[in-house]
């Protein structure tokens, strides 16, 4: 007998009893379902993660925070490190910066604002993705840049006022800063301790540009960026090192080297990350990129999703009772086929493969029925999810959220999975039409 005459066979017994039949078969689509879409939320949260983290952070970023050397004593990074880093291959940009070590006070007429100050190489910073909002790279010593942040929450003296915010956290109108801030100088007050009082010095310089707002809204960076010889002129002033208000002699008479409180080193693809990263760490440098944080978050992802396949599997488990019935039911009733069909010559193992065929038949229509179902699920809790969280816990939900995500290889896995378990669940009974005796079955006596 042909795979096409067993088959024609299956579908004409399968009509016999078609309420049995759909309830079978619907039994296994719920199964496959579930299994589907319980699954789905893994994928849709490793999914919507991993996009942020893609969106958010360079993912070609490697970080780096210094260097142990032989005897285990670590070591701030230097320009002969920066001119290592650059010799590495498929490194296409290495970010240097040095924090001033005191938090100077900006001031633009009556505005006034205490930021974050950094020295920074623009060039390198441009190769690594360094954008401006407005105006112009910094072309000479005394020109700055300004973070994203800066216009919005530079203001006048607030310390007498009570409530200078609005019920959003923005700053009210009348002490916000409502003019132009590219080619406007603005003093930057430095301190320094003389007889254990401050003495205050401002340096005139010029903002020639805002950098782009992060792809984050939430972050407000208002740091101020500066070159390295307006970090001279403060250390010239301070005498120390960075500017710091602690006394250590002359700054030119401390460390020879200038050594760096950020480097980032950036790839020219995510595939040498990994690479250059191992390099770096051999050479015993503390550094960390984002490929190593994808691999742990990969990894509790990938349990969390065998876990939830293993749990929907129960469903499908449950479901393979009811075709074993079915397949038990069907024996009982087919035993005269069945006493025909050997009577004729029929090979037991022809016979059995009839049982399989036909338990295997049920199990992918369920599986087909449940991943279309699955998957029009998925659309729609997708498409309610925003809405539910606005409505009812009145929440903005993150962009590009995605609670539940369907892949192809989700799909292939739960379809075999629910063909392995209905093919299970027939065998028993399968095994049992070969052992059906010609002349009980002939009087319907199984």
């Amino acid at each position: 007998m042909t795979f096409k005459d067993q088959f024609s066979f299956v579908r004409q017994n399968t009509k016999k009893n078609k309420t049995r039949l759909f309830m079978t078969i619907l039994a296994t689509a719920i199964g496959c379902t579930f299994l589907i879409v319980l699954a789905s939320v893994g994928f849709g949260l490793h999914k919507s993660i991993i996009g942020e983290m893609m969106e958010n952070r360079l993912v070609t970023e490697v970080t780096l925070y210094g260097k142990t050397d032989d005897k285990g004593a670590f070591h701030e990074l230097t320009d002969t490190d920066i001119e290592y880093f650059e010799t590495i291959e498929n490194v296409k940009a290495v970010t240097r910066r040095q924090t001033l070590q005191q938090w100077p006070e900006f001031q633009l007429d009556d505005y006034k604002i205490n930021s974050n100050t950094l020295v920074t190489y623009f060039p390198e910073e441009i190769k690594a993705g360094f954008e401006l909002s407005k105006g112009r790279l910094p072309e000479k010593d005394n020109e700055i840049v300004v973070g994203s942040a800066f216009p919005e929450t530079i203001s006048k003296d607030l310390s007498k006022v009570d409530e200078p915010y609005n019920e959003d956290g923005t700053l009210k109108e009348e002490y916000a800063y409502k003019g132009e801030l590219i080619d406007q100088t603005i003093n930057m007050q430095v301190i320094k301790m003389e007889d254990g009082k401050e003495v205050k010095k401002a340096i005139p310089l010029t903002i020639v540009g805002i950098a782009k707002a992060p792809s984050r809204e939430w972050l407000k960076i208002t740091d101020v960026f500066i070159s390295e010889a307006v970090l001279k002129q403060v250390e010239a002033y301070t005498g120390t090192r960075g500017g710091s208000l602690e006394p250590g002699g002359e700054a030119s008479e401390q460390k020879t080297d200038r050594t760096y409180d950020n480097v980032n080193l950036y790839a020219d693809n995510v595939k040498s990350v990994a690479a250059i990263s191992e390099q770096l760490k051999k050479d015993q440098y503390a550094a960390h990129s984002i490929a190593d944080e994808l691999k742990q978050i990969n990894m509790i992802f990938t349990i969390m999703k065998v876990g939830l396949i293993f749990i929907g599997t129960i469903a499908l488990i449950i479901a393979s009772i009811g075709i074993y019935n079915t397949m038990t039911m069907a024996v009982t009733e087919r035993a005269p086929d069945i006493g025909i069909m050997k009577a004729i010559g029929a090979n037991p193992k022809t016979i059995k493969n009839i049982f399989l065929l036909e338990s295997s038949y049920i199990g992918f229509l369920g599986a087909l029925i449940g991943t279309v179902v699955a998957y029009g699920i998925s659309y729609i809790v997708n498409l309610a999810l925003p809405l539910v969280l606005t409505a009812v816990f009145e929440e903005t939900p993150p962009k590009g959220l995605v609670l539940s995500h369907i892949p192809w290889s989700l799909t292939l896995i739960s379809v075999s999975i629910c063909l392995i378990v209905t093919l299970f669940s027939g065998w028993r009974p399968a095994e049992r039409a070969t052992r059906v005796d010609v002349l009980k079955a002939m009087r319907r006596e199984v």
